[in-house]
């Protein structure tokens, strides 16, 4: 989900200490000091982000570290609220009014990129640093050859379970379900035995279809589905696999084992389990509404495991030579290992960097301080991204606009498969 929630204190705890025994950066120290030797006079790196809370406060501590480390040039972080940043980076590239940079939802880097305003940093971040980025990560904002974005932060949808229902419904709380089939009949148990529905469907579409279709991406890919062609110019999804992944959902909701009502149910301790992201584990790590547990999204029995990623993406826009290179420099530095660290545990979110979440140290502290983040570390490596395209957000509403009416038993799995194929082609061919 897009949630930019300012997360628990608590995380921080020991984070100094663990970030120290990261793994050195490999050509950064040389990196680091480039930008600031070649500018004739102070640089000030303007980087607009929509981060709140701990998050907000934890990027301008690492910004005003990396200032103080590099005389001649300073770090402005601006914080811009998530609903308007995009619009006013639109109406900036119209003015020539644009910061040096800019950290975003991953999903909005494809429109930013149609200002024509963003610097390729392929050549500019330490080739070490791209070449140990998790691969998945590096598909929004590449185009070709090249790279208009870099992720700086990162998280996933993870299964989520509510330990104390289990319990009340005779089931073990130590052994989520793994496959559809477990989640299904674990569900059922939850619901005859306690009366509360035992799983919880992002059903609505909202103002933006986002949620849903977001949550229903990670089932039709564990189905075997894609959601566009290759190329994003067409629906992938109205095939055996998308059947397969809606009749699924439309099952648990006919049944009763899921509610028909507004996304809210699980986090409110009324629903046994659901698709959460990565960053509910911090939010809830001082004080958890009730105990719960976390597990690698259940698949069907005869599919293959997936999950939906989400986080930012850092990109760099066209100015003078001296401001590119400081922002590319800064980045650099973010993306070093010791700050990669000290990033992911203090906010929770995961590592963007394999040298980081590979690490023996970033695992010891998972293992001691976050274990509940286990599963989504894990699921890194088959994590996969939405479609890199600029009419994503009119793809995301069409498409949810019409599923919701399966879900709510007003059309058949069939009907709202045909009628979202229609709207998402034709959301798809309106800028052609």
């Amino acid at each position: 989900m897009l949630r930019k929630t300012a997360l628990a204190s608590s995380i921080a705890v020991g984070m100094l200490t663990l970030a120290a025994c990261a793994p050195g950066s490999t050509g950064s120290s040389a990196a680091t000091t480039s930008a600031a030797a070649a500018a004739a006079k102070p640089v000030t790196v303007t980087v607009w982000h929509y981060w709140d809370g701990a998050n907000a406060d934890t990027f301008q501590a690492m910004a005003d570290q990396y200032s103080k480390a590099h005389p001649g040039v300073t770090v402005k972080a601006v914080n811009i609220p998530s609903s308007d940043l995009i619009t006013k980076i639109q109406t900036s590239a119209k003015t020539d009014t644009l910061p040096s940079m800019a950290i975003m939802d991953l999903v909005s880097v494809p429109q930013v990129a149609q200002t024509g305003k963003l610097v390729d940093l392929k050549p500019l971040v330490d080739p070490a640093t791209m070449s140990d980025i998790y691969p998945a990560l590096l598909d929004f904002g590449k185009d070709g050859d090249k790279q208009y974005a870099v992720p700086v932060s990162t998280n996933n949808l993870g299964y989520m379970y509510n330990k104390d229902l289990y319990k009340q419904a005779g089931l073990n709380p130590d052994q989520p379900p793994k496959t559809w089939e477990e989640l299904q009949s674990q569900a059922q148990q939850i619901k005859d035995k306690t009366g509360k529905p035992g799983v919880e469907l992002y059903t609505q579409a909202g103002d933006s279809g986002e949620g849903l279709t977001w949550n229903f991406q990670v089932s039709l890919w564990q189905a075997g589905g894609e959601f566009l062609n290759a190329d994003n110019t067409k629906a992938a999804f109205n095939t055996a696999a998308g059947k397969k992944a809606l009749q699924f959902w439309v099952d648990l909701l006919n049944k009763g084992l899921a509610p028909r009502t507004q996304w809210g149910a699980f986090e409110k301790g009324t629903a046994g389990g659901a698709q959460e992201g990565s960053w509910m584990v911090g939010i809830w790590a001082s004080d958890p509404p009730f105990d719960f547990g976390t597990a690698t999204v259940p698949y069907p029995s005869d599919g293959k495991p997936a999950t939906n990623m989400g986080g930012e993406r850092a990109v760099v826009f066209t100015s003078d030579q001296a401001t590119q290179k400081a922002s590319a420099d800064f980045l650099t530095w973010f993306l070093a290992p010791e700050q990669v660290t000290s990033w992911s545990e203090k906010t929770g979110m995961l590592p963007v960097r394999k040298a980081v979440g590979d690490s023996d140290a970033y695992k010891q502290w998972v293992s001691s301080t976050q274990p509940r983040l286990q599963p989504y570390v894990d699921q890194l490596a088959t994590a996969k991204s939405r479609p890199n395209t600029p009419l994503y957000p009119q793809v995301s509403l069409a498409f949810a606009k019409q599923i919701e009416k399966a879900l709510a038993g007003q059309v058949s799995v069939d009907d709202a498969l045909k009628a979202a194929e229609t709207d998402v082609n034709a959301a798809l061919s309106a800028a052609k």
